[in-house]
């Protein structure tokens, strides 16, 4: 009897564990499924950050395009953000590329500025760039340097030239620095002499030290004022019209000119074209 009774008690002890460990993985169910709703739910979470964290990027980005005159104001040596057209390219190499661009409001001269080959292809004139990059200054000169940039799609800007003829010899110049500019009806003036001490028109370099494929320098009066004027070979090489065209120039002929106002320790126009006033 008190066999059967132990066994009876035993069968009902083991009957109970059995019950306990079914109630046990019933209730693991739910707490596996949970971490994985949360884990979508959190994905999703995440996903929205993302897209509002690129939307609000792509705010500031456009909030941060200056105007010219915010540009102008801004130090030097500060980050600048500018949108501008490509003027016109004056050199590739290793990866660096400097152009002239320019708006409806001013122009921006864009020295070195990271640019693979195949992009530099791409910068054809009245292109639209958004570029980023540091304002400084060399010899007068300012300039956007260390600078990066994208292709604006959409329109185009090619910048008729400015006639700043009357502006020689004012303050008021430097106000138009780097645009695309025309002088009309200026007299050339000597540039130097040969070996043989005759006047000459033109020097190769500044100091006529150079040679053919070099900077050509000539100089140019208006109301009694000497003028220096440049053919930027990276810019203007030697195959170009206008390089053959100041290789023609005689002292004493009056001359139109277009070009684009480059400055250096003073007013350096790099001459895109010259023209023999009728």
């Amino acid at each position: 009897m008190k066999k059967l009774l132990s066994m009876l008690l035993v069968l009902s002890m083991a009957a109970a564990m059995t019950g306990c460990a079914g109630g046990s993985t019933s209730g693991t169910a739910p707490e596996t499924e949970a971490p994985a709703e949360s884990t979508e739910a959190a994905d999703e979470s995440a996903a929205e950050d993302e897209a509002q964290d690129a939307e609000t990027a792509d705010t500031e980005d456009v909030a941060e395009v200056m105007s010219y005159d915010e540009y102008m104001a801004a130090d030097l040596d500060s980050q600048v953000t500018i949108e501008a057209y490509v003027q016109a390219k004056q050199s590739w190499w290793e990866n660096q590329a400097t152009v002239y661009t320019q708006d409806e409001d001013g122009a921006y001269f864009l020295y070195n500025m990271a640019c693979s080959e195949e992009d530099y292809e791409l910068l054809t004139q009245g292109t639209k760039i958004r570029v980023t990059g540091y304002k400084t200054e060399w010899s007068g000169e300012v300039e956007i340097i260390d600078a990066s940039f994208q292709i604006v799609e959409g329109d185009t800007f090619i910048a008729p030239a400015l006639d700043v003829t009357e502006m020689l010899g004012t303050d008021d110049l430097i106000n138009y620095q780097n645009q695309f500019v025309q002088f009309n009806g200026l007299t050339v003036e000597a540039a130097g002499q040969d070996e043989d001490g005759n006047d000459v028109a033109f020097l190769y370099s500044y100091d006529g030290s150079g040679s053919e494929g070099d900077d050509l320098y000539f100089n140019a009066s208006y109301n009694g004022e000497t003028y220096t004027f440049t053919i930027e070979s990276y810019l203007c090489d030697s195959t170009t019209e206008v390089y053959s065209a100041v290789k023609a120039l005689e002292i004493g002929q009056t001359v139109n000119m277009e070009g684009f106002l480059y400055w250096y320790e003073g007013v350096n126009p790099h001459i895109t074209s010259v023209s023999i006033a009728e």
